[in-house]
């Protein structure tokens, strides 16, 4: 599909033509949805988190005539079950779920692969492991999983700059457990006390919504306790774990992704996911097309990041067969 405007905006709110639940094992269920055209460029959107759920906006993402679109929540995430739920949930399970969701609800042969943040972790694996399944490639916020980026959330970098932030991050832990912040969380996420899980979560997410956005849009914010909950939880449970990735496996396999066409976006001052491991993600896979986008920070609406993202799904669009014109 060809543009004729520079003004790219989130398309209308549309609600999904199709929805249900995914048995996958292990006790889980997902939830998934489907919008846009029959026939059209098939594409799976992965969100963020881990843990957090695909929320309405995302679909406004996408313009329905030239797509045909999977979305749904990551084991534990959103309206999946159970909510939370840890067991059985690592990266291979996830990538498994993708491939399931291709071959049992959408029935392509390959797609187009969306993934922001923690989606772009987990498209790059879904992709390094099915190559031959992916047309193309729309990457937002590279986070490689490795121990030196989890180290500069937690440990080393982000409280340099938001310090204040940093400081109602670490309130829930005594001073001395501070060392490793993830072990400590994890304690108190997985407490007998409700109160206890609840005020941990509630500062986990609260830190990563702080310090992700430049521009702050809070419309978008959920702030529910079991949201809170679910992504404290399942975060945790993931970064605990090395995201269930061996050290730098994905920077290390990025040459097989070099036959695939692929848009890389990243803010400069993206606090949650350093800019230099999307430098390096860039400098193993320079078939790909990256941009750095200036005066942007981590989330998909910070300007600049939004308008790249829009103008890839743009370039990548496939009307249905016919459909051109109507």
């Amino acid at each position: 599909m060809t543009t004729t405007t520079t003004d790219f905006r989130l398309h209308p709110p549309v609600e999904p033509r199709d929805s249900g639940m995914l048995d996958v094992g292990d006790g889980h269920t997902i939830y998934w949805e489907r919008i846009g055209t029959p026939g059209a460029q098939p594409a799976v959107f992965l969100h963020g988190g881990p843990g957090g759920g695909m929320s309405p906006v995302h679909r406004q993402l996408f313009d329905p005539r030239g797509y045909d679109v999977m979305l749904f929540d990551q084991r534990g995430s959103g309206r999946s079950q159970p909510t939370a739920g840890l067991q059985a949930n690592t990266t291979a399970h996830l990538v498994a779920d993708i491939e399931r969701l291709r071959t049992d609800i959408m029935g392509c042969s390959s797609w187009l692969v969306f993934g922001g943040s923690w989606g772009s972790t987990l498209a790059l694996a879904y992709a390094q492991a099915h190559p031959e399944r992916v047309d193309a490639m729309i990457l937002r916020g590279i986070f490689t999983a490795t121990r030196a980026e989890l180290d500069w959330f937690y440990r080393s970098g982000v409280h340099q700059v938001f310090p204040d932030k940093w400081e109602h991050f670490v309130a829930p832990i005594p001073a001395a457990e501070r060392g490793d912040l993830l072990a400590a969380y994890r304690e108190r996420l997985q407490h007998a006390d409700p109160a206890v899980r609840l005020a941990a979560a509630r500062a986990w997410t609260r830190f990563e919504t702080e310090v992700s956005s430049l521009v702050h849009h809070p419309e978008g914010d959920e702030d529910s306790d079991a949201h809170d909950l679910a992504v404290a939880a399942i975060e945790n449970h993931y970064f605990s774990n090395g995201c269930f990735l061996e050290e730098g496996q994905l920077l290390r396999d990025a040459h097989r992704l070099a036959p695939i066409p692929a848009v890389i976006i990243h803010g400069r001052y993206d606090m949650p996911c350093p800019a230099r491991y999307a430098w390096a993600l860039h400098r193993a896979w320079p078939e790909a097309e990256f941009h750095l986008v200036e005066a942007a920070g981590h989330a998909f609406r910070e300007p600049g990041i939004l308008e790249r993202l829009l103008e890839a799904l743009q370039r990548f669009a496939r009307p249905a067969p016919g459909a051109a014109g109507k």
